[in-house]
């Protein structure tokens, strides 16, 4: 055995820390060839923290998922300077998302990283998708296929490598990965002309990265979910798509896998199986030990060929390299500056109905603001603060979930509601709002029920920006 196992099992691993500061042991692990590191919002991701990555190990693959919208790693704070891959859709104006993709790529390129999850090529077929919903571009494959190209011309245009997920598409679900395993349960030739079609646009389009989703899809496997199939990973992704790019896992940690295998047999699975990158989201030193040496010992036993741990390893340095060689096109992208791209789509995907207006500070209530697991809970909806920045003295109640109304008082009532479309009891408290207050103005940031109000504003998004264009449309 003439390679360094120890080191290609390293180099296939992309693993996150809990903290802000880098942990010592995720420093020597890269001073020791660890391929990739992922970013959450927990780490406050920025270029200081990349620099002190990058220390360690120049060529380490440094991922977020920076999708816009409701899944934001670098804006968590105050929302996403963009609205999200749904208002894009709604608006359907491919030059439109290539811009707001070059942007995205464009913060990401100021703080010197690598890889962005992101786009969500899922086609979101189903309404009741607890997990990406507004995340898709939309319900139809040649939209969403011509908006996911569009989307990585935009960030890989901007010297950031761009990551097309969740293959083989996780629009047809009603259950979050996260949580458990969901299965998709339609003919592979649905699976062919609905859920296939964004992901050969991104191959097209050129994409660097595509992300494997923990899916049970029986008319292509009836054993094994996407993540561990060869029969997906390899036999469609590689040899019918012809995509020759890194392709990762999704976290490891999702009980949609987890519940299945331990984290190293996981890992092992997955890259036999025709995995290059394998992501586990937060993991201790003794995790990613673990993890390192069952890839090792797969090798070592026969269970994982050598050939197979180089491949992979030679696809994330490939992603590496082609991150240095776009040196000049993030040069060229930080300066080009479109600061108003983020606003101007948020504004164009508000569908409305009504004619009510804002005139004095209202009573905002969130009847449902609980997003997917996928989105950070510290992020906020944005809504009051963009209303009280232009009438002063707005104020806020959080229901909880299936909770009551608040009484109203004299003031106007605001409704804000995610994805009526998907739950009964949030249509019910709208329709109580409506009955009670027929002036009530109802604001929905996701899939949108039948409006309801004397206005109903639909942002197909959640964003700062979505609710600052919201905000303008009810105070106009």
């Amino acid at each position: 055995m003439t390679t360094d196992l120890y080191g290609l099992a390293y180099a296939v691993l992309q693993p996150g820390y809990d903290g802000v500061e880098v942990p010592d042991w995720m420093r020597r692990a890269l001073g020791e060839g660890l391929g990739g590191v992922v970013l959450f919002a927990r780490n406050r991701p920025d270029a200081e923290v990349v620099r002190r990555l990058r220390a360690e190990n120049p060529a380490v693959v440094v991922a977020v998922d920076e999708e816009g919208g409701a899944v934001t790693r670098l804006e968590v704070e105050r929302g996403s300077s963009f609205p999200g891959n749904r208002a894009l859709g709604v608006v359907d104006d491919v030059e439109l998302t290539e811009r707001v993709g070059r942007q995205i790529g464009r913060m990401l390129a100021e703080a010197d990283i690598t890889l962005d999850y992101a786009p969500s090529a899922d086609v979101n077929a189903n309404p009741a998708n607890p997990v990406i919903g507004v995340r898709s571009f939309g319900p139809e494959p040649d939209l969403v296929a011509r908006h996911t190209a569009a989307y990585v011309r935009g960030v890989q245009g901007a010297g950031v490598a761009a990551c097309a997920k969740h293959f083989p598409g996780h629009g047809d679900t009603i259950t979050d990965s996260h949580l458990d395993l969901p299965t998709v349960h339609v003919t592979r030739e649905t699976l062919a002309e609905r859920d296939l079609p964004p992901f050969r646009a991104a191959v097209e389009a050129g994409v660097r990265s595509i992300m494997c989703g923990h899916l049970l899809v029986p008319a292509l496997d009836p054993d094994a979910p996407a993540t561990l199939s060869r029969t997906i990973l390899t036999g469609l992704l590689r040899d019918e798509l012809g995509f020759d790019g890194m392709l990762v896992t999704d976290a490891i940690e999702m009980r949609a896998v987890a519940a299945l295998h331990s984290p190293g047999e996981i890992a092992v699975r997955a890259l036999a199986a025709g995995a290059d990158a394998v992501c586990a989201g937060l993991v201790t030193e003794d995790g990613l030990a673990e993890l390192r040496s069952a890839v090792v010992a797969a090798v070592r036993d026969g269970v994982l060929p050598e050939e197979r741990l180089a491949e992979a390893a030679s696809r994330v340095r490939a992603v590496s390299r082609w991150y240095a060689e776009q040196a000049a096109a993030r040069e060229k992208a930080v300066a080009d500056a479109d600061p108003g791209v983020g606003l101007e789509a948020a504004r164009a995907a508000l569908t409305t109905t009504g004619t009510a207006r804002l005139t004095r500070s209202p009573l905002v209530v969130e009847v449902n603001t609980r997003l997917s697991q996928a989105v950070d809970p510290s992020m906020p909806t944005g809504l009051t603060a963009a209303l009280a920045e232009l009438l002063p003295g707005t104020e806020r109640v959080r229901m909880t979930d299936g909770g009551e109304l608040p009484p109203f008082d004299e003031r106007p009532v605001v409704l804000a509601v995610h994805d009526a479309a998907r739950h009964a009891w949030v249509r019910e408290r709208v329709e109580q709002a409506v009955r009670a207050r027929p002036d009530t103005i109802v604001v929905d940031t996701g899939i949108a029920g039948p409006p309801q109000g004397a206005a109903h504003v639909a942002t197909h998004g959640i964003s700062r920006v979505s609710a600052r264009a919201a905000a303008e449309w009810l105070t106009r």
